[in-house]
């Protein structure tokens, strides 16, 4: 009969134990669903995202966003290049453009969802903004969000902000700002369908 410290010198036993420790840990550690949810009636939800491209920092950075209603259809998108900028600067700038085409549409009850955690940590008042520029942006973004009347703000992951990140994408093709109405990019229809269709998407605990 083997001793304990028999055991705990042979090699296959500290082979199994590890991997019973890492089949603990993976049973601990379940894929987190996500899934994107319509706003309520009568409300708009803006989904936003930036994009920042290339090995040189800040990169090429483009932004993107998606506006729909209560029975999650389309009212209207936006990309745009913004030279280069880091990631925190492009969601910032993602955000602020698509506060402008809210006003400038008349909507006044407004959910806005990002995945950019720490950004929507800063604007709901849990963090402060370290650079000088980004205190700059969240500036301009409160002033916009005074001219509300209502405006729920939070933090979606990725996998439930693809429609964003797919326009923050289309971004870097053009030279300008280009707005959609009514009608998006073919290439963002399957994922809108699958958005109103509440489908769920897991997201790997160790994604960042």
């Amino acid at each position: 009969m083997f001793s304990l410290n028999t055991m705990l010198k042979c090699p296959n036993y500290q082979i199994n134990r590890i991997r019973a420790l890492l089949l603990a840990r993976q049973c601990h550690k379940q894929p987190i669903p996500v899934a994107w949810k319509r706003p309520d009636i009568g409300w708009t939800k803006l989904n936003f995202d930036g994009s920042s491209r290339g090995k040189m920092s800040p990169g090429r950075a483009s932004i993107g966003g998606v506006l729909r209603d209560h029975q999650a259809q389309f009212l209207l998108g936006y990309a745009e290049p913004i030279g280069r900028a880091n990631s925190t600067i492009a969601e910032l700038t993602a955000l602020s453009k698509g506060l402008e085409l809210v006003l400038e549409n008349g909507w006044k009850d407004v959910w806005l969802e990002g995945d950019a955690k720490g950004l929507i940590e800063i604007i709901v008042g849990k963090k402060k903004a370290k650079c000088v520029e980004a205190r700059s942006q969240f500036r301009y973004i409160n002033s916009l969000i005074l001219d509300l009347n209502n405006c729920k703000v939070s933090h979606i992951y990725r996998e439930g902000n693809r429609v964003a990140n797919r326009f923050a994408s289309i971004g870097h093709r053009y030279k300008k700002l280009e707005v959609w109405r009514d009608i998006p990019p073919l290439e963002t229809l399957d994922m809108m369908r699958e958005d109103a269709e509440g489908k769920i998407s897991f997201r790997n605990i160790n994604t960042r």
